[in-house]
């Protein structure tokens, strides 16, 4: 078989120039384009990658976001409770102290008027009594009642010893007008004469008189000089009851303090 080096040579130049043209224009190109899609689709990666990270970033942030609110609305409701529960405490007390309050004032009130009352009716009572008794006794009284009393009045005026007896005479003896001598009746003679005897004989012979009928002593004899005075009378004795009666029904009549914890329940 005969080979045709010829053929052959220009089948292998035409091979070359083939390989040549191909890489020169076609594999070339092709590998050019292949680097620029990688790159292209690493730069779309990074791309991609940088959005993803940002996205991460953004979603931590937003959760973040929304723990801080979450924490500030608790935070906040939390507050709104505490303060709605003080302003709830507080309006109860205020509440409970006002009822207290009221109260004391009322059982104080009802106790001043229940006070009040038994005040007017015990002294309404006192009143009458003594005007009764006042009023009896006038009736009852006679001159031979006066008599009697005349002599317990010399009695006691010549009894007189001490500052009491001094008070008077010097009383007696600085009036510038007589001494006034007061009964219920108008005195006889002899009982005129038996008081200025008693007087002159205690106290001195200068002493000036003044006789007076006084009904307001219902019964009984007084001698008044200066603000000083000694009588006996009926009327001294029911004046003298009638005074502590008034004491003891005043020192009835002071309130007591109530006890502990009677000034009202509290509200629940």
């Amino acid at each position: 078989m005969l080979i045709d080096w010829f053929t052959v040579g220009a089948q292998a130049l035409n091979f070359a120039i083939l390989v040549w043209l191909m890489k020169r224009f076609l594999y070339q190109p092709i590998l050019d384009a292949i680097d620029a899609r990688e790159a292209r689709i690493a730069a779309e990666l990074a791309d991609a990658a940088a959005s993803k990270a940002e996205a991460a970033k953004e979603r931590t942030e937003f959760q973040h976001k929304n723990e801080v609110f979450d924490q500030q609305c608790a935070a906040l409701l939390s507050q709104a409770t505490d303060e709605a529960n003080t302003e709830r405490k507080r309006l109860l007390d205020a509440a409970r102290q006002a009822a207290a309050e009221f109260t004391a004032k009322r059982e104080e009130t009802l106790r001043t008027e229940a006070r009040n009352l038994n005040q007017a009716v015990a002294r309404r009572a006192q009143d009458e009594v003594f005007a009764i008794a006042r009023q009896a006794l006038t009736d009852l009284a006679d001159t031979g009642l006066e008599e009697r009393m005349c002599d317990e009045f010399t009695r006691r005026l010549r009894a007189l010893d001490g500052d009491a007896k001094d008070s008077l005479a010097q009383a007696l003896g600085s009036a510038a007008e007589p001494a006034n001598v007061r009964s219920a009746f108008d005195l006889p003679a002899p009982q005129r004469a038996a008081i200025e005897a008693a007087v002159h004989d205690t106290f001195g012979p200068d002493i000036a008189l003044r006789f007076e009928t006084a009904p307001e002593l219902v019964g009984g004899v007084e001698l008044r000089a200066n603000g000083q005075k000694v009588a006996w009378s009926i009327a001294d004795y029911l004046s003298s009851l009638q005074r502590g009666v008034g004491e003891l029904l005043k020192a009835q009549a002071v309130p007591e303090q109530p006890p502990d914890g009677a000034t009202g329940k509290a509200l629940p």
